[in-house]
């Protein structure tokens, strides 16, 4: 690890006030050194992996790290700070911080490096070591393991040990067990009961420090507690599958993830603890208590011979979460599941029934079935097979909207009482607040069907038989007899109210889904508003109002994008050059009506980015409302430009709002470069070009 880091990465006085100033303050170290090539680009990296999630840990540590292409081999600098740097932990502040940067493509043997500083930090006596260290030297010799840490010889012994061998691999099962003590006293002739046997997995985002330092977590508190764990740790130098004998055996499994686990049909059938990662980081012991006592209540995932009523395994939006999240938190997501598998037959079919519209014109929904009449060499024909396979693929949107919000409630036996429901808020024309009712009814009802306790001999027809039967029942019985008549009149006088909109209230309206669409380019609150778009026109006969929304919403959410694109055209000296090579992606991005393109410009500096494109969204939809124009596709960008009432003015309405994000995004970050150059100047400073290279510049928010 000698080349890892040095004395001239490590800063035993950080004097930084915030995480992206430590990160900065580091990172100019690893440039000095030419480890990193472009800073900007880096910094830009390490924020979008620390968007992702915290990188502080409870113990006072903070761990940004990142894999770049700006990076030319494994790095890592290390700072202290007397004040303390909030990195997000629970706890508080950090005062050790260790950037880690890795190349993009990175060998393995750095990476397993790596990855046994990671289970260091897990280290009292080593980060003791850090604190009291009074020179970078030592600090730098500490951190490659040249001098274990006081009264710790034999931890450093096991992480170098762990080093080598990377601790993946189930032979390690004998150094990571916790067994009793020999006493030398002689032992009762009865054979000892065995200890509870654990495996588990830890994977993030990165795989180079969260899953590291999760494994030497839970492999310390087992320790503690008495108990056998073996640790596969899916990390960026790969992993080595834990031996099927191994699970076999095992009486729970801990999957502590912040990324898919690779292969977790493994591990079906037994109790099963699903978290994030920096669960197992912060609380193991909390993890060990809660997996044990799932089994010795008989608890386990579905797909085993354990089965099913009962389990308490996580759901799909509880795996992708934090533990302790909020009703709020978990509804949205509630949400945002069931809206994230209805865009692709939204997109589909839409796009499918505007094609039909563009070739036959607005009389192709007259059309006769093709399967009563087709003509091969008709252009009739091929409108009115598009419109129709669009209006099939139209017909899924209230169903699969209602089975995948029950499905990120209690996974897959919500499927079945959602698409139900959902199939019956058709019927009864409640359209889609009755979809998202029955939705969370059928994921309410199965989780509740869950928490019966029933004989072990029935668990093995609940998940086939009894939940699907009961639940669908239920949900049938809500949604016809009790609550879907009332939704139904709300739907209609919500449609009524669209209808009836016009001039400013139209406008107002435009501007706030246009600030909705440009809030978090693509999140919750932009899905949303698309949402409520795509609605309206998810039926045979849209009405006017709805294909205005429709226009406005798209128009806004290609401002983004192409803002960005332009403002890295114009002014392409206020941009690094990764984010002048994401620009060129962006026009393409944006005229596609993906807003997403905007992201990386947003996570480098969400302060300037976010509240410009805000503006020029509201900018468009009002305008979109306000010239009328309108749109049949849900989807499509420039491409459906054909299809949309009065398409100039609604070109004009993108292009204004594209040019005010583009000025307001390229003044913000004028004033910030001035600002930033008048501090490093000073007063007796005449040019930029007169300052020393390589000095260190400040950071602004």
């Amino acid at each position: 690890m000698s080349d890892m880091t040095g004395a001239d990465l490590v800063d035993l006085d950080l004097s930084a006030d915030t995480k992206e100033a430590a990160a900065r303050a580091l990172a100019e170290r690893m440039a000095a050194r030419g480890r990193v090539t472009d800073l900007e680009g880096f910094l830009a990296d390490v924020a979008a992996r620390e968007a992702q999630l915290p990188t502080g840990l409870d113990g006072g540590i903070g761990i940004p790290h990142c894999r770049s292409e700006h990076v030319t081999a494994p790095t890592l600098a290390f700072g202290r700070s007397a004040r303390g740097i909030d990195f997000g932990a629970a706890d508080g502040p950090a005062d050790l911080v260790f950037l880690i940067a890795a190349p993009a493509g990175a060998d393995d043997a750095h990476l397993t490096i790596l990855s046994s500083l990671a289970r260091q930090l897990m280290n009292a006596e080593f980060t003791d070591a850090l604190r009291a260290a009074a020179d970078p030297a030592r600090a730098a010799a500490l951190i490659r393991g040249e001098e274990p840490a006081a009264g710790d010889e034999d931890s450093a012994e096991r992480a170098s040990a762990d080093g080598e061998d990377s601790v993946a691999a189930p032979a390690a099962a004998s150094a990571v067990a916790a067994t009793a003590p020999a006493t030398g006293e002689p032992q009762p002739s009865a054979a000892p009961e065995p200890p509870f046997r654990i495996v588990a997995v830890t994977s993030c985002p990165t795989g180079i420090a969260h899953t590291y330092m999760a494994a030497e977590s839970l492999e310390n508190a087992a320790r503690e507690a008495g108990v056998e764990i073996v640790v596969e740790t899916q990390g960026s130098a790969g992993f080595e599958r834990l031996d099927p004998e191994v699970i076999a055996a095992a009486d729970g499994v801990i999957l502590a993830h912040d990324v898919p686990v690779r292969e977790k049909g493994r591990f079906a059938g037994k109790p099963t603890v699903d978290t994030g990662v920096k669960a197992a980081v912060n609380r193991p012991g909390e993890l060990i208590g809660e997996v044990r006592a799932k089994a010795a209540r008989g608890e386990a995932t579905a797909g085993g011979a354990a089965g099913s009523a009962g389990t308490a395994a996580a759901t799909p939006v509880e795996r992708g979460g934090e533990p302790g999240e909020g009703y709020g938190t978990k509804l949205r997501k509630w949400l945002m599941s069931g809206v994230s598998y209805m865009v692709p037959f939204v997109a589909a079919g839409g796009l499918l029934i505007a094609l039909g519209f563009a070739i036959g014109g607005y009389e192709i929904d007259k059309a006769p079935s093709v399967t009563d009449h087709f003509a091969w060499a008709q252009a009739d024909s091929w409108a009115a097979l598009f419109f129709q396979i669009g209006g099939v693929a139209f017909a899924f949107l209230v169903p699969v909207l209602a089975g995948y919000i029950a499905y990120g409630m209690a996974d897959r036996p919500g499927l079945v009482p959602g698409f139900v429901g959902g199939s019956i808020a058709l019927t009864v024309n409640a359209g889609f607040l009755g979809g998202l009712a029955a939705g969370l009814i059928s994921g309410a009802v199965v989780l509740a069907v869950q928490r019966v306790r029933i004989p072990k001999a029935l668990r093995g027809i609940m998940p086939v038989v009894v939940i699907p039967l009961i639940s669908a029942a239920v949900v049938g019985f809500l949604m016809f007899v009790v609550i879907g008549k009332p939704i139904a009149s709300a739907q209609e006088a919500m449609t009524d109210w669209l209808d009836g909109l016009s001039g400013a209230n139209a406008v107002l309206l435009g501007a706030l889904l246009g600030l909705m669409m440009c809030f978090d380019l693509g999140g919750p609150v932009n899905k949303v508003a698309y949402t409520f778009a795509t609605a309206g026109i998810a039926v045979s006969d849209p009405s006017d109002s709805a294909m205005k929304i429709m226009a406005a919403v798209m128009a806004a959410g290609m401002v983004p994008p192409l803002a960005m694109a332009l403002a890295t055209t114009v002014r392409a000296r206020l941009f690094n050059a990764a984010e002048r090579e994401n620009g060129k992606a962006a026009w393409v991005l944006g005229a596609s009506f993906i807003s997403e393109g905007a992201i990386p410009f947003a996570a480098a500096d969400p302060l300037r980015v976010i509240p410009s494109s805000m503006v020029g969204g509201a900018v468009t939809g009002a305008l979109s409302m306000a010239f009328d124009a309108t749109l049949r596709a849900p989807h499509g960008g420039i491409f459906v430009v054909p299809l949309i009432g009065n398409p100039l003015l609604y070109l004009v309405a993108v292009a204004a709002g594209v040019c005010v994000t583009t000025a307001l995004v390229i003044a913000l970050k004028g004033l910030r470069k001035q600002a930033r150059d008048s501090v490093t100047r000073g007063p007796g400073d005449a040019d930029p070009s007169t300052r020393t290279p390589g000095a260190k510049q400040p950071v602004s928010a």
